[in-house]
């Protein structure tokens, strides 16, 4: 077994933690990687994963040099470049885009879903900001729903990047916003997706229980 040579700065529970992890057993990298658990929120930075990040977020990758790269879309393209085999990301021309565009809608969707979850489980209930807290859901529900119309035999193509980043917001949806039962209006996505988590690099890769 290789030894690892970079450090993930990592939490099981984020979806963009997963990403990286998933495209690491998709690519065959996953021993290159050491993975140091953290667990930053908002208001508690990990002392850590601020040396070379001092944004503070994770995931965060220290290289063999000490260097440090951030966020998941970087170290993600970072990776794709140090396999042999196909890209997950492809090199040039409107693919490229497509695809990331797609894995920027799933990104928005965590994004939007992170915060939700900060809100409700950091915040007293008193402090709630109920109408925040119903647009970041609506932008949850216009990404699934533009995805349900627009790119399901595109996310079906390939599990690459784009692939990936859905894939890994759906599980976020599951893990911490089940109440969203976001199967019932996108059952294209659900019939996609019951059949991607089985992926051994999904299965390895699951949140916490």
């Amino acid at each position: 077994m290789p030894m690892s040579t970079m450090t993930l700065f990592h939490n099981p529970a984020s979806p963009f933690v997963r990403k990286v992890r998933v495209l690491l057993l998709e690519t065959g990298q996953q021993d290159r990687v050491a993975l140091h658990a953290c667990m930053p929120t908002p208001v508690t930075p990990d002392s850590h994963v601020v040396q070379g990040n001092p944004v503070g977020k994770i995931p965060a990758l220290r290289l063999a040099d000490g260097s440090v790269l951030h966020d998941s879309r970087v170290i993600l393209d970072y990776f794709d470049h140090q396999h042999v085999g196909n890209p997950l990301i492809p090199r040039d021309g409107s693919a490229r885009w497509r695809r990331l565009t797609l894995a920027s809608m799933a990104d928005g969707i965590m994004d939007a879903a992170v915060l939700v979850r900060y809100e409700s489980a950091l915040r007293p209930v008193e402090k709630h900001w109920d109408q925040w807290l119903d647009e970041q859901r609506n932008k949850i529900r216009r990404t699934l729903a533009e995805l349900e119309a627009d790119a399901i035999a595109e996310l079906t193509s390939h599990f690459d990047v784009a692939a990936i980043s859905v894939a890994c917001a759906l599980g976020y949806l599951d893990f911490r916003h089940p109440d969203m039962q976001w199967r019932l209006d996108n059952p294209k996505l659900a019939a996609w997706y019951a059949e991607v988590s089985q992926r051994p690099s999904m299965q390895q890769t699951q949140p916490p229980v």
